[in-house]
């Protein structure tokens, strides 16, 4: 979800990316920032914006607000909630420091302004069991276009592999995007994984992060969250953005996306009999 990329001059961006971490993200597919990209000072108010935003279930009415991992049909299972464009429902989020160095770090890594920009949010509460499983950000998106964009995923409180830190396989963003299913192969789950058997997961770096820190990827990158074992929420807020990329001649082919748009057809015709 991603909107036209305005710049706000009252908010200056205080972090430059450096030529060596633009080479590393290109040779290895992803970047870490251990802090700073949301500053200390802004902190407590972006996790004040990000727990009454799901708190409210803002956007479950237009489709924004949903269970990612789980089934809220089960009130005795976890739950995983996603919040799509939060900046529509606290358009303050965008006047903040972590989005002008988001801005910044998305000019650097793309070699070009941004022409558009939009945010999610993903909330894994305390001791939930649920990973996000491995899986590229592509799988979900339009099979005509080739994809030009990245995403600054940023945790509002610090995170290891306990709590659910992003992990990646490096060299994995050189290829196509590569089988995936629906998560647990349940074709009416809304989230995507990786098809087993596509990839050795053997060599996965952890990124451990202080709260405000990020990590950068672009969407063939094969990444992974764990559970979150901690004590308090995993909040992650995703910001991300796009340049202009060419339509593919033939497009890519998508089963697993065709398969889930049939399933949920299926449940919404089923829905109307009752």
């Amino acid at each position: 979800m991603l909107s036209a990329a305005k710049p706000t001059p009252a908010i200056a961006a205080t972090m430059t990316i450096q030529p060596q971490q633009i080479t590393h993200y290109q040779h290895q597919g992803y970047l870490a920032i251990p802090d700073g990209v949301a500053p200390a000072t802004e902190l407590p108010m972006l996790r004040e914006i990000y727990d009454r935003l799901f708190a409210d279930r803002a956007g479950k009415d237009k489709g924004h607000h949903f269970a990612l991992f789980g089934n809220e049909g089960r009130p005795d299972q976890p739950v995983v909630h996603q919040l799509l464009g939060p900046e529509f429902y606290a358009p303050e989020l965008k006047h903040t420091v972590a989005w002008a160095n988001a801005r910044a770090i998305l000019t650097a890594i793309l070699g070009a302004e941004p022409v558009g920009m939009g945010g999610h949010a993903i909330c894994k509460p305390p001791g939930s069991p649920l990973a996000t499983p491995w899986h590229q950000d592509e799988s979900y998106w339009d099979s005509n276009s080739y994809s030009m964009s990245a995403s600054i995923w940023i945790p509002l409180q610090d995170v290891d592999d306990s709590s659910g830190c992003m992990q990646f396989i490096p060299g994995s963003h050189l290829g196509e995007i590569l089988p995936h299913r629906p998560t647990n192969d349940d074709p009416r789950a809304q989230g995507l994984e990786l098809a087993p058997g596509n990839w050795d997961l053997s060599n996965a770096i952890s990124c451990p992060l202080r709260g405000g820190g990020c990590t950068v990827h672009g969407g063939k990158m094969l990444h992974y969250t764990g559970p979150n074992l901690a004590a308090v929420p995993r909040r992650a807020w995703v910001i991300m953005g796009s340049v202009e990329a060419p339509k593919r001649l033939i497009p890519a082919e998508r089963p697993w996306i065709a398969r889930m748009r049939a399933a949920r057809a299926l449940a919404a015709k089923d829905a109307k009999k009752f």
